[in-house]
C-alpha cells in the first residue's frame, strides 16, 4: 500500500498531545486493511523519522438514531499509536 492511502489523518486530542510530549508518541487514523509493518513504513517514509512501535485499535461504529428517528451508525474506524525512537520528533501544526 502507498504511504498516503495508509495514513488518513492525525488524531488531535488533548490525550494524543500529552502522549506525544511526554512519551514521543503519535497517533493517526489509518486504513482498515493496514497492518503494523506497513503503518511503521508509510511513518517513517513521510515523516523521516524511525518507528520504535505501532499499536493498533478497531474501532466499532455505535448505533444512533437521527432527527427523524431512523436508526444509523457511526462509522468504523482504526487507530495506530506509533511510538518513535527517542530524539526524533513530528512536527505537526
Amino acid at each position: 500500500m502507498n504511504a498516503d492511502k495508509v495514513l488518513k489523518e492525525v488524531l488531535l486530542t488533548e490525550k494524543a498531545n500529552k502522549q506525544s510530549a511526554e512519551l514521543g508518541q503519535y497517533t493517526f487514523v489509518v486504513a482498515k486493511g493496514s497492518n503494523k509493518h506497513a503503518i511503521a513504513e508509510a511513518v517513517e517514509k513521510t515523516f523521516k523519522v524511525k518507528v520504535r512501535r505501532v499499536n493498533t485499535q478497531n474501532y466499532i461504529g455505535k448505533n444512533k438514531k437521527g432527527r427523524s428517528g431512523l436508526p444509523s451508525t457511526t462509522s468504523d474506524f482504526k487507530k495506530a499509536i506509533v511510538t518513535l525512537k527517542a530524539g526524533d520528533k513530528i512536527e505537526l501544526v
